[in-house]
C-alpha cells in the first residue's frame, strides 16, 4: 500500500489529507465519477445557461473595457463637486428668503420728544463762570437750586417777577442774557449785582454770558421775544427745560421737584 506521500497527501482510506479541513457537511456526499462522460449533462445545462444571455455588443465591450470603467469613475468624482456646491447655494438661498420673509420683533415706537422735555445732550447745567454785573465772575453753579432764565430779545418782567413769587427761599432765580442792559430791561429794575437779595429773602441774580455758552451747550434756538427756562436740582441735574415760555405756569408744577 502505497503512503501518504504517494498520494499527493491523500490518505489510503480515502480520508482528508494531512492539515486540511473537511468539506461542508451541507455539501452532502460528493462522489467523483471515474468515467467523467456521466457528468456530460451537467456539462450541457451549464452551457445552456450561459447561453442564455445575448452575447455583448462592441459598445458593451468597450464599456466593459477597464480603461473605461476608470474613465467613469473620474468623471463621477469630477461632478459630485460641482453638484454639492450648486446644491448649497440653493439652500443657501432659500433660507435667505425665508430670512427676509419672517416677521421680526415689532419695533417699538418712537417717542416723540417735545420742545419742553430736557434734551438728552444737556442733562447736566455746565460748570460755566459768567460775569456780574460789576464785571466779577460767577461760578454758574454755586447756587443751586435755581431757576435760570434766558432773556436774550425778551422783555421778561413779568416772567421774572411771577416766577420770584412762585418759588421758594431755597431756590434762586437767575436771569442771564448776552448783554447786560438785555438783562436789566428784562428785569425792570432788579439791582445789577451779582447775587441780590430782595426783600422778601429770596436770591436772584443778574449774570451775562457774552460768548452765549450756556444757550450753545443747552443746544437752544437763536433768541426770540420769549425766555428759556431751565430748571436746575441741588445735583446740579437738569430737571425741566423750557425752550420758549412767556408764563411761569408753563413749569410751575416742576418747582416742587427742585
Amino acid at each position: 500500500m502505497a503512503g501518504a506521500s504517494d498520494n499527493g497527501g491523500w490518505s489510503s482510506d480515502g480520508g482528508s489529507p494531512d492539515d486540511l479541513p473537511d468539506l461542508p457537511e451541507e455539501w452532502g456526499v460528493i462522489v467523483i465519477p471515474d468515467d467523467l462522460s456521466e457528468l456530460s449533462d451537467e456539462v450541457d445545462a451549464v452551457r445552456a445557461e450561459l447561453r442564455l444571455g445575448d452575447p455583448p455588443n462592441r459598445w458593451q465591450r468597450l464599456l466593459r473595457h477597464p480603461a473605461m470603467r476608470r474613465v467613469r469613475e473620474v468623471a463621477s468624482t469630477t461632478l459630485r463637486a460641482p453638484v454639492l456646491i450648486i446644491s448649497l447655494a440653493v439652500l443657501v438661498t432659500v433660507a435667505s428668503l425665508f430670512a427676509s420673509a419672517w416677521p421680526g420683533p415689532p419695533r417699538q415706537p418712537t417717542t416723540q420728544r417735545t420742545a419742553t422735555t430736557t434734551s438728552e445732550r444737556a442733562t447736566t447745567l455746565p460748570a460755566l463762570e459768567l460775569l456780574a454785573a460789576d464785571g466779577q465772575t460767577v461760578p454758574l453753579r454755586s447756587r443751586l437750586p435755581a431757576v435760570i432764565l434766558l432773556v436774550d430779545g425778551c422783555t421778561c418782567a413779568e416772567l421774572v417777577a411771577a416766577t420770584i413769587d412762585a418759588v421758594g427761599p431755597e431756590i434762586a432765580v437767575i436771569t442771564v442774557s448776552t448783554t447786560a442792559t438785555a438783562a436789566s430791561a428784562a428785569t425792570h429794575g432788579t439791582p445789577p449785582t451779582g447775587a441780590t437779595p430782595p426783600a422778601n429773602g429770596k436770591t436772584v441774580r443778574t449774570l451775562h454770558d457774552p460768548t452765549g455758552s450756556l444757550r450753545s451747550h443747552l443746544r437752544l434756538s437763536a433768541p426770540d421775544t420769549t425766555a428759556a427756562a431751565v430748571l436746575v436740582d441741588r445735583g446740579s441735574e437738569i430737571v425741566r427745560l423750557v425752550p420758549r415760555t412767556a408764563s411761569v405756569e408753563d413749569f410751575r408744577a416742576d418747582l416742587a421737584r427742585l
